[in-house]
């Protein structure tokens, strides 16, 4: 017996502009496949995160020229988020989780990306590809906690 899966793609300028387009597409996905609102914006928080990540460090002065793709996998036990990037690649285990307590003091702004990623979503991988691609695949599995029921329906997507 083979799994149901699907998947969607969009490729996009890598363009601030562009992000309310692409909450928009990965909102509806997750919405269609029957995530409740709250992890709705999680996922749409955390792909927001992914992808300014990617047009302020990876792309930065040459974001109007590059494109991000946005993919979104789906299959009976999650919905998988991928953003690739052709820019600068970057090492994950550099970048430090911050202590929230003393970024609130001392009132920072920015920085959080990977932090809200990784809290947002339920897995958050790399992989780095100098000089050929960058990918970050973010995962939401569909089991509804309060009630561990499955909550997706795949045929609706």
């Amino acid at each position: 017996m083979t799994l149901k899966t699907k998947e969607y793609k969009l490729r996009i300028p890598s363009q601030t502009d562009n992000l309310e387009l692409i909450r928009y597409f990965v909102g509806r996905v997750a919405e269609k496949v029957g995530f409740d609102d709250e992890d709705v914006g999680k996922i749409e928080l955390a792909c927001d995160e992914a992808c300014t990540n990617v047009i302020k460090h990876a792309y930065s002065d040459r974001s109007r020229h590059q494109s991000l793709d946005i993919a979104i996998k789906l299959d009976y036990q999650k919905l998988t988020l991928i953003v690739t990037d052709h820019g600068k690649g970057f090492n994950p285990q550099a970048i430090k989780i911050p202590d929230m307590k003393e970024y609130l003091a001392e009132l920072k702004v920015g920085g959080l990306g990977i932090y809200l990623m990784k809290t947002l979503m339920d897995e958050v991988t790399y992989d780095i590809k100098p000089g050929l691609r960058n990918q970050v695949s973010m995962v939401k599995y569909f089991i509804n906690k309060k009630n561990s029921t499955v909550v997706h329906n795949l045929k609706k997507a």
